[in-house]
């Protein structure tokens, strides 16, 4: 598997230029993002210190070629190793590259062999923007990178096209490099959560189902909580009612959540099969609540790896992604609101 290439290294050929980029050249936005650089960086670099592109289309809009990619691909190469950005710039338009002042702080030491890259293989140029932006460690980028991206291709495919393929990568690189990348992980984690949690809150002013709540926790022992706030995000977008509970939720707790709020369905999150939780998933599913002789239940969804293998059981579902679980909530708060005469049905009884 071919590991991604670096700002100043030579394209792997899953960074094959698109159809079109040889004579028409590439747009500032596409560069941003192959890159994992701000465009508002790419823009102070070019009136600073004269790295940009060659020629602008019409006189105003800046198209770069493949040579001036080249040469900003060395200008990040060089910036992020701690060479200052006026020498930086001065060598990546000359050629040869300098080595880091003695004054400037020290790169992290990686495992020989691992390099900076990522295992990213054959992805969108905007995974590999992303990634590069992660193990730079540069917030700001990837922030703007994550709003630009759900801005333009939803939230659906940027999560599931560009989310998750760059948070795997980053999972495998601290699995083979000896506890190293933790800290990109880690950041990467927080602002894919912080771009998912803007997409909740956004939708939260638009119109809201009155069908019953949905559910969304982790098993016992389950921390991955990702996947299910991507699913929030979606059932925000959606108008569709939720309960969001998190990681490592008690079978106590759960089972108490239930019976207060009568949901239309209950989503189990478990991204191990060790962690799977199989009696806790028919418990909840046998659960009623209601008014004797019109007992309500709700359907579970096993969603995440850890629940493959048998079929489900009566009363559960396992959906094979983001996209196909969202179809299916849709459907069942369409059937519960339909079943109630458009109303929220009756409060949920203890039993």
């Amino acid at each position: 598997m071919n590991e991604p290439a670096q700002p100043g290294e030579a394209a792997q050929p899953g960074e094959a230029a698109e159809p079109g980029e040889a004579a028409h050249g590439v747009t500032t936005g596409a560069v941003a993002r192959r890159l994992g650089v701000a465009p508002t960086t790419l823009r102070s670099w070019d009136r600073r210190y004269g790295i940009g592109p060659a020629a602008r289309e019409d006189g105003r809009h800046r198209r770069w070629t493949s040579g001036d990619i080249a040469v900003l691909q060395e200008m990040c190469r060089l910036t992020a190793s701690g060479v200052p950005p006026a020498e930086a710039a001065r060598a990546a338009r000359s050629g040869p590259a300098p080595t880091a002042p003695a004054s400037a702080p020290a790169a992290p030491a990686r495992q020989p062999g691992s390099g900076n890259g990522l295992p990213l293989g054959d992805v969108r140029q905007e995974c590999r923007g992303l990634g590069r932006a992660a193990v730079r460690l540069d917030s700001p980028t990837m922030d703007e990178m994550l709003g630009s991206l759900i801005g333009e291709y939803g939230l659906v495919t940027t999560w599931e096209e560009v989310m998750v393929p760059t948070l795997h990568a980053v999972g495998r690189k601290w699995e083979t490099s000896g506890d190293q990348y933790v800290e990109v992980e880690h950041l990467l984690s927080w602002h894919v959560s912080t771009a998912l949690r803007r997409v909740s809150i956004g939708a939260l002013s638009g119109p809201r189902a009155s069908a019953p709540p949905i559910l969304l926790a982790c098993v016992p022992g389950e921390q991955h909580t990702l996947p299910l706030e991507a699913l929030a995000a979606g059932l925000a977008e959606l108008g569709l009612p939720a309960r969001m509970f998190g990681a490592a939720v008690p079978p106590e707790a759960l089972d108490q959540a239930v019976r207060r709020t009568g949901p239309v369905a209950v989503v189990l999150w478990a991204q191990a099969r060790s962690t799977a939780h199989h009696a806790l998933a028919r418990h909840v599913a046998d659960t009623t609540w209601g008014v004797k002789g019109a007992r309500a239940r709700t359907t579970v969804l096993l969603a995440g790896p850890g629940w493959a293998g048998p079929v489900p059981a009566p009363g559960m579902l396992r959906p094979g992604g983001l996209r196909e679980a969202l179809g299916l909530l849709r459907g069942l708060c369409e059937a519960a609101t339909a079943a109630a005469g458009g109303g929220g049905g009756a409060a949920p009884q203890r039993s």
